[in-house]
């Protein structure tokens, strides 16, 4: 089934059926959010067939999308395929064309100079940074952009004691009972890991959601195993909820 296919089947499901007719860009935003995240999803549990589905999921929303902007008169889908198109073409010179960059901060400055061409010229470098997006990733993206200007630490150990230096202020801020204090240290706290782990490569958003799925199945663990033998958790002591949970550890 070729893309012109999907787009006819909008084009019928926008007049036809009552609930996509009544569809506004606002009220799709957070099924075009959910769908980002799902296909992230299955990329994170490495099932071709899952993000196979999710990645359609994903392009119906941008084809719901161009079929709104039609109504309106504003562009189609082959004017948002032009658009990136050109946009890739012009951005890759030394695939597309005859330029050579000889390292990745030559063909940086390129990438910046054709976004300056394309009329995106910035007054900061850190704009640019959708303020929509999840807490972890947009630090790590504002902490990227610092450091491609020089503004970074020469060795991760500099930031673990960066780090360390954050940690005994929050524990101050406990004593001093100010929950304004302690809001704006734990803040440091966390904008602090996000900048080792970008030191280290390390995505945070994506350690993070690995970190909670694991959380997930350990206290499933807990749960499923507590059924089994006529428990309830409220009436566990936190040592037996322990005991399992190394048990789901050990289980990997």
């Amino acid at each position: 089934m070729e893309l012109e296919e999907l787009l006819r089947i909008m084009d019928s499901l926008r007049e036809r059926c009552p609930w996509d007719a009544k569809q506004t860009r606002e009220s799709l935003k957070p099924f075009l959010l959910e769908e980002c995240y799902e296909v992230i999803e299955a990329i994170d549990e490495g099932e071709p067939e899952k993000i196979k589905e999710e990645l359609g999921d994903l392009l119906f929303q941008i084809v719901f999308h161009c079929r709104i902007a039609r109504e309106r008169g504003e562009f189609e889908m082959p004017d948002v395929i032009e658009k990136i198109s050109s946009k890739m073409i012009a951005r890759h010179p030394h695939v597309f064309g005859e330029a050579e960059y000889r390292s990745e901060e030559e063909f940086r400055a390129h990438w910046e100079e054709q976004k300056k061409a394309e009329g995106k010229q910035r007054e900061s470098i850190l704009e640019g940074v959708p303020k929509t997006l999840p807490s972890l990733l947009r630090a790590h993206r504002l902490q990227d952009r610092a450091a491609r200007a020089g503004f970074d630490w020469e060795k991760v150990e500099d930031a673990s004691e960066k780090l360390d230096e954050e940690i005994r202020e929050f524990k101050e801020a406990l004593k001093e009972g100010s929950r304004a204090g302690i809001e704006d240290e734990l803040g440091d706290i966390f904008f602090m890991l996000v900048n080792i782990s970008r030191f280290i490569g390390v995505n945070p958003e994506d350690a993070l959601r690995k970190t909670i799925s694991k959380f997930i199945s350990r206290f499933r663990h807990i749960e499923i195993t507590a059924a089994e033998r006529g428990l309830r958790l409220k009436d566990m002591t936190l040592g037996e909820m322990d005991a399992l949970w190394d048990e789901a550890k050990e289980k990997g």
